[in-house]
């Protein structure tokens, strides 16, 4: 593939940049590599998160909250290309439809594996089970850490950014908030 070549040219020249010798045992094969990583951490790129939601929507009379927490979060921070780990946790209140639940957990995994700010993964995650659910409310929260203040800059290893997008009556209704909120506190209990 010719943007496989490209890469491997570019880590080349930025392992030669840093110093290093890109001929060296340890380094002949890291540009491959790293390619590779790049094309599994960015594959996101590559799907349509409206198709992956909608490939599972279903007719269902149920209107209470459906919430997945803990969903683990792994993306690459795009002011650094560092990581930033943490978990999401998502809930909507169903109008008369619901998605597979798997669903949602692939939705999160999907935008984290795109260049990112945790600021708009938050947002883009709720806005699009709005859009393809039609549901009565949303509620996104995002807990993470990131390598850029921990690794460099601040160096702060305990930091962590929480961001939270409330849609439809997650935002209307203090009611509904607060009880999304206080079910995400809860702990989660390893023996389900």
């Amino acid at each position: 593939m010719a943007n496989d070549d490209a890469i491997h040219a570019h880590v080349k020249e930025i392992l030669r940049l840093l110093g290093e010798d890109p001929g060296r045992e340890g380094l002949e094969r890291t540009p491959a590599r790293v390619e590779k990583a790049l094309q599994f951490l960015t594959r996101g790129y590559g799907q349509d998160p409206r198709e992956l939601l909608t490939s599972a929507l279903f007719n269902v009379e149920y209107d209470e909250m459906v919430i997945i927490k803990n969903i683990d979060v792994y993306s690459l921070c795009e002011h650094h290309m560092l990581p930033f780990v943490g978990k999401a946790h998502v809930a909507y209140l169903p109008n008369n439809r619901i998605v597979g639940l798997s669903k949602i957990p692939r939705l999160v995994d999907l935008y984290c594996r795109r260049l990112q700010v945790q600021e708009r993964l938050t947002v883009q995650i709720a806005r699009t089970i709005e859009d393809c659910l039609a549901p009565r409310g949303v509620g996104v929260v995002i807990e993470a850490k990131h390598f850029c203040m921990m690794m460099r800059g601040v160096q702060q290893q305990n930091t962590v950014a929480v961001t939270s997008c409330m849609l439809g009556s997650f935002r209307e209704q203090i009611q509904t908030r607060e009880e999304f909120l206080a079910l995400i506190r809860t702990p989660h209990d390893s023996s389900i």
